[in-house]
């Protein structure tokens, strides 16, 4: 067999300006991944890079001839196991250019099987969790506003970034309390706390009906988590602590959820790891995502009914996608209705 590969950056303005804790994003910088078979099957991957795992899409750019040059050499879309060691052992590091590999090989894989990925793994596409649906960091009453508007558009699990410093954050989960008074609401700080302001704060959440609080905390100050944790008044997940499942035995006695992320993770078979050693330490798992496109965004999915949460909106907050993704039934991607092999996702001009 010969397999084929290219890669394109495209730069996917936002809807509206997203801010969280480290910093406001108006373009998501991507890089769409292809590898085609000599049968005329393409797989479709996408690398959603962070600054914060040392990643850009000038580094993405510049990993994925030696990436790609692995899988042309190894020219066996089912054999990624041996694909992504090699990957390893040519170029450790960078995940989200690995994670774009794995996920083009995985849609080609499906495809040539002519099946969804949930169905080549045996999954439940009725297990799976419903996305919340993030409204980004502004003033309390602009919170409000996309709290509101949120709703509007049929989600009603909401995941509110906090953290500004500025002494306005029980401020801002009051506004969108009233926004969505409905809604079930999750709240992500990206590390901005020290433990103390971690469990004041939790105080604030827990009156606002808050579900749990992620990354309180610094990624390294798994004792901070902890204390958050026992001394806190909701439940703790774990994000940047996080990176691979070798990282979930490390923080499982000090949260009571660890969140996993294609991106960072480095591959899907490494994503659903983590859902499986947290389940090995009895912890609950979120499956979260990066801004990205429906070519990353949709073969997330398809991990999905491997945990309990979910938080996949990162293609929702884009103003426009290349990638078609999967078919949504309000704020679930409704995989059983998917007539698409692989991942699902598929550029509209070359359906």
């Amino acid at each position: 067999m010969t397999l084929h590969t290219d890669f394109e950056r495209v730069a996917l303005p936002l809807a509206d300006a997203f801010t969280i804790a480290r910093g406001t994003t108006e373009t998501a910088e991507n890089v769409l991944v292809r590898i085609e078979d000599d049968e005329g099957h393409v797989g479709l991957g996408n690398a959603a890079p962070s600054a914060y795992y040392g990643e850009t899409a000038d580094t993405v750019e510049a990993v994925l001839p030696d990436l790609l040059t692995v899988v042309e050499d190894v020219a066996d879309p089912h054999a990624r196991e041996r694909v992504e060691r090699h990957m390893d052992e040519r170029l450790g590091g960078n995940p989200a250019a690995r994670a774009a590999v794995s996920v083009a090989l995985a849609d080609l894989a499906g495809k040539r099987f002519d099946v969804p990925l949930y169905r080549l793994w045996g999954l439940d596409s009725t297990e799976t969790p419903p996305t919340s649906f993030t409204v980004s960091m502004g003033s309390p009453s602009e919170m409000r506003t996309k709290a509101e508007n949120a709703v509007e558009r049929g989600f009603d699990v909401l995941k509110v970034k906090l953290g500004a410093g500025d002494g306005l954050d029980s401020e801002r989960i009051a506004a969108v309390r009233e926004g969505a008074p409905d809604a079930r609401v999750r709240v992500d700080a990206n590390a901005a706390w020290t433990p103390q302001e971690a469990v004041r704060y939790s105080e604030t959440l827990a009156d606002h009906g808050v579900e749990f609080l992620e990354q309180p905390v610094a990624a390294t100050d798994v004792a901070g988590l902890r204390l958050v944790r026992e001394h806190g008044a909701v439940p703790v997940a774990a994000d940047e602590s996080v990176v691979t499942a070798s990282d979930v035995p490390r923080v499982a006695d000090a949260v009571d959820i660890v969140v996993a992320k294609v991106a960072k993770c480095g591959s899907l078979r490494e994503t659903r790891r983590v859902a499986h050693v947290a389940q090995a330490h009895d912890c609950e798992a979120m499956l979260g995502c990066m801004v990205e496109s429906n070519a990353s965004i949709a073969a997330a999915w398809h991990c999905a009914p491997l945990f309990e949460y979910a938080d996949l909106d990162g293609s929702l907050l884009l103003a426009d996608d290349p990638v078609e993704g999967i078919p949504m039934d309000g704020n679930r991607a409704d995989l059983a209705a998917l007539d698409r092999a692989g991942t699902g996702a598929v550029e509209p001009s070359t359906d």
